[in-house]
């Protein structure tokens, strides 16, 4: 089993920058690959960033390249996303997620363990 708890959501200015943290609870964090997810009100959950278990191979979705950098650090069970240049349509509850696959998974029916996400509010 692995417990996910998100942090560092906030209301911020449209062009300004946030810091989710993802914090792991057990023993296997660096078994599994990590993704963000975020929902919009009336919208899908979408794929946001993943990021392999050893950090090698990172994936970002189109809307986000670019001003979003995901990272990991194995030793502390944490996977970081870092946001910048932030616009109102970024707007949305933001989840981590695990996944036991090494198969590039950006659905997210696919992955195995999910935070209780933390809100982003961007203001124009």
């Amino acid at each position: 089993q692995v417990q996910l708890v998100e942090s560092g959501g906030g209301l911020v200015q449209a062009g300004g920058s946030l810091r989710l943290s993802c914090a792991s609870s057990g023993r296997t964090f660096s078994m599994y690959a990590m993704g963000w997810f975020r929902q919009a009100p009336g919208k899908e959950r979408e794929f946001v960033a993943r990021i392999s278990p050893n950090g090698w191979n990172i994936y970002y979705a189109d809307s986000v390249k670019g001003r979003f950098t995901i990272s990991r650090d194995n030793s502390a069970n944490t996977a970081v996303l870092e946001m910048n240049s932030l616009k109102p349509e970024d707007t949305a509850l933001y989840y981590c997620a695990a996944d036991r696959s090494i198969v590039r998974h950006i659905t997210a029916d696919e992955y195995d363990y999910w935070g209780q996400g933390t809100q982003v509010t961007v203001s124009s």
